[in-house]
Order: C-alpha cells, then structure tokens, then sequence
C-alpha cells in the first residue's frame, strides 16, 4: 500500500495528464455508442478529434511554461504523454476525414482537397510534422539522435501555429475560439524566450524559499 501510496505521490501530474488525455476518447465513444453522436457522425467526429488534437498539442506546450512560472515540475512529466496523444488525436482527425469523405482514396483526398483548401494544407503539413515528433519520443531515439533530438522536437512550434491557422482557415465565420487558441499559443511562446522565461522565473510567485545559511554552512562553503 505504502508503495501505491508513494507511486501516486511521485507521478500525479503524469497520471492526470493521461487521465485527461483519454477523455475526449472515452466521450466520443460513449456519445457513438448512446447515439448522441449528431445528425452528422462524420463531422462531428472530425470536429471533436481535431478540438482534442489542438488542445492535447497546446497543453504539451504549456508545460514547460507551467514549470517556469510556478516551479512545478511534475508538469515536466506530463509533456511526452500529452504530446503523444495530440498526435494520435490528429490522427484519427485525418484518417476520419480520408475514410468517410473519400474512402481512404489518397489520390481524390490530395486532388480535391488538399490542393485546393488552404486550411487542408496546412492541417496536413502540422501532421506531417507531428509524424516524426512522435516516432521519436522513445529514449532510444534521443540516445542516437543527441542534440539533434531536441532541435527536431524544436518543430513543434510550428505543428502548433500551422494547427491554429488550420482550424482559424476552417471556421471561417465564428473565429472566437480559433483566436483563443492562437492567443494562447502566442504567449506560450513567448514564455518561451530565453530574455522571458529569465524574467518570469526571477518573480514568479511560487517560487520555493532559499533555506536560511548558517554560520557553518557559510563556512563550509567557503572551504
């Protein structure tokens, strides 16, 4: 019990992560399953794994900064996993949208839609780039790629303005949400400057106290 008790108190964050990452899943299969899906199941569906494919990604994004502002770093943990489920989220988006729209037809997907949309455009390039992020998010593939692994991973970024620009394309009348994504998405990356993240961790309020150095650990270190 003991070991149950400190397992749940090491890895929380991590299993609330995951806990919430499956939720839009679990809600979309009871919704299909209790027939509460729509009049349209196939727009619904892309519309629900596209909105949790988009939040999964900026939450992933949102966890560094979390850390730098409030020092929680169990939020660390939560990165991979919630980045893992954007993709997989964006996933079932693209293949939902090619099955059911062109019948898992490459050919009529890419002449009818992906060159003549612009939101499918650049919904299918933030895929393609959350492809290999995915892939290698194992330790295996950030043991042989080194410093390279991070400067892949780096392209997230740019997975997750192309993903608000896709949903900003897709709306096209209501743009209330498309723009609270972005806006979102704009000051996590700015957090993310290194001039910024220095300030923020400077003053941020949680920041856990020094303990106080006593005239022998002031000569300790010293010696």
């Amino acid at each position: 019990m003991q070991q149950v008790q400190h397992y749940l108190r090491k890895h929380w964050f991590w299993i609330v992560a995951n806990l919430g990452g499956l939720t839009p899943l679990f809600l979309l299969i009871w919704a299909f399953w209790s027939g509460n899906i729509g009049v349209d199941p196939v727009s619904a569906i892309t519309a629900r794994t596209g909105t949790a494919a988009l939040l999964m990604l900026v939450l992933s994004l949102a966890c560094t900064p979390v850390n730098t502002l409030f020092g929680l770093r169990p939020a660390l943990t939560a990165r991979k996993p919630l980045g893992l489920y954007a993709f997989f989220y964006a996933a079932l988006h693209l293949l939902n949208f090619i099955g059911l729209d062109y019948g898992f037809s490459l050919h009529a997907f890419l002449a009818d839609a992906l060159l003549q949309k612009r939101f499918m455009i650049v919904g299918f390039s933030a895929f393609l780039i959350l492809l290999p992020l995915a892939i290698t998010s194992t330790k295996g593939w950030i043991k042989y790629l080194g410093r390279n692994w991070k400067r892949l991973h780096q392209l997230v970024y740019i997975a997750g303005v192309l993903a608000v620009l896709h949903y900003l394309w897709l709306v096209k009348i209501d743009i209330t949400k498309p723009l609270i994504y972005g806006g979102v998405l704009a000051l996590l990356l700015l957090l993310r400057l290194p001039p910024i993240r220095r300030k923020v961790s400077s003053w941020r309020p949680f920041k856990r106290p020094q303990p106080a150095r006593t005239p022998k650990t002031m000569q300790a270190s010293m010696t």
